[in-house]
């Protein structure tokens, strides 16, 4: 999983409440399947492909319920299981309360002992994990357009990082994908367009540079990046991946960063840095440092994920009006990641169709559950920000429609990142391991101004081979 994505979405709880883990026993376990063994629970053909009998009478175990600190997400949840039963009477859900969500160290636990839910959350970077551990069913014949209605539109990307050897094992509740936010107060004062935010690297150094030169007295900085903890590395893939390159090639098996887009993007943070000197002294090393100097009014801009903007708010004093994302610049894809529920593979048939149409009321229907923006609006839960993002096509337009009519936030601040829908990717392998390595490039650029771009390219790039050969 990715280490990056469990610090931002612990921090996220903290403040909003995400919901808990489920260290909970199933009702079922088979604690003897193998590695790699994909099949003993799933049902085949037709029988698989049908809905849920409504008269069917089955339990679920079922993780990641709201805590009771957060008393409008813990009611939702209540309500919406109520009315889950409507339609299906005779499904009990048991909902699992811990904290949090996923805890690393817990859940290599449960996979290990089989002890998750039967229905169980994780981060769509585990489910390598999960099928090392044996403990994903397959439910590739389960998931159609009639269990999940809106499943053409849910984007491909997304439930490409859920397959493996082209089986499904997962479906996602929600998602990130890296964009560009900035500070629309900043831009307004430095004589900027807040409604024009830059989309490539030669507008952001461009626009940066002018809200140093008007603001620069008053302590703000025109961007900001890091260099350090990962978070150098993990944002150098997400430029690398705007620019359309990659890290990694497509075996997995060779290092795929030393190349034209890199030393033009890695010279661009240099000259800012360096000539122009529109980003702080010294380098960030710890996630929260941008989201912190943002809500402060510091920074003008930063590379970041949408759920940034709700923690900026609750933690650290920024207001949404302030506040507006643009897609990752020059737009060709985007680092993605997200949240999704694996099925446990001791489930009966049964049990995986009772969890696939909880899960499509829950996080998949538009009007329902997490999409129930009216009374989103009415429990005070914040309605318009970008996220979930993961449908195309007609239910995005919807979806973009009902959170302008119940919006709660200025929807227009990120209408740009919003319209952009940028192809999104997953992480590359090994990606802890890889940020480490280019944390060094970032860091040099960031912290000498005689750095050689081509020679730290060079290092990083023999550092990943080795790390990269000795994973095979």
């Amino acid at each position: 999983m990715s280490g990056i994505r469990y610090r931002r979405l612990v921090a996220v709880a903290l403040v909003a409440g995400i919901g808990l883990t489920g260290a909970a026993c199933s009702s079922s376990n088979d604690n003897n399947n193998k590695p790699g063994d994909k099949s003993s629970s799933s049902a085949a053909g037709s029988s698989a492909s049908t809905p849920l009998d409504k008269n069917a009478k089955v339990t679920i175990s079922v993780d990641c319920e709201p805590p009771t600190t957060k008393k409008a997400e813990r009611k939702q949840w209540i309500d919406d299981v109520a009315e889950f039963n409507k339609t299906y009477p005779n499904v009990t859900i048991k909902s699992k309360d811990t904290y949090p969500c996923e805890d690393a160290d817990k859940f290599t636990a449960q996979m290990q002992a089989g002890s998750e839910t039967d229905t169980f959350y994780s981060y769509v970077t585990d489910l390598q994990q999960v099928l090392d551990a044996g403990q994903a069913a397959d439910i590739t014949d389960y998931v159609n357009d009639k269990t999940v209605p809106n499943l053409k539109d849910i984007d491909p990307n997304m439930l490409a990082i859920l397959k493996d050897g082209g089986k499904l094992y997962g479906l996602p509740t929600t998602n990130y994908s890296m964009g560009l936010i900035y500070n629309r107060k900043l831009f307004s004062e430095a004589g900027l367009d807040p409604n024009k935010p830059p989309t490539t690297w030669a507008e952001i150094r461009t626009d940066a540079k002018v809200i140093q030169d008007k603001l620069g007295s008053k302590g703000i900085h025109g961007f900001f990046e890091y260099g350090g903890g990962n978070q150098g590395g993990w944002h150098l893939t997400s430029a690398l991946y705007g620019a359309g390159n990659d890290v990694v090639s497509s075996d997995g098996t060779k290092a795929d960063f030393n190349g034209p887009e890199a030393k033009q993007i890695l010279q661009t943070l240099h000259d800012m840095r360096w000539t122009d000197h529109s980003t702080p002294d010294s380098p960030g090393k710890e996630w929260s440092e941008s989201q912190k100097a943002m809500g402060a009014g510091q920074i003008g801009m930063y590379l970041g994920a949408p759920d940034d903007i709700q923690l900026m708010v609750q933690e650290y004093g920024a207001k949404f009006t302030d506040i507006g994302m643009a897609p990752i610049p020059e737009g060709k894809t985007s680092l993605m990641g997200g949240n999704d529920y694996f099925f446990k593979k001791s489930d009966s048939p049964d049990q995986i169709k009772a969890g696939i149409a909880w899960i499509n009321f829950k996080f998949l229907t538009l009007e329902k559950g997490q999409f129930n923006y009216a009374r989103n609006k009415a429990d005070g839960i914040p309605v318009g920000l970008p996220q979930p993002f993961f449908f195309t096509g007609a239910s995005k337009d919807k979806d973009t429609a009902d959170k302008t009519q119940y919006a709660t936030v200025p929807v227009v601040n990120f209408k740009t990142y919003v319209d952009a829908q940028v192809p999104g990717k997953g992480e590359p392998p090994n990606a802890q391991k890889l940020y480490a390595v280019l944390d060094t490039v970032m860091s040099g650029v960031l912290t000498n101004k005689n750095a050689n771009i081509d020679k730290l390219l060079s290092t990083a790039e023999t550092q990943a081979n080795q790390l990269l050969a000795a994973s095979q």
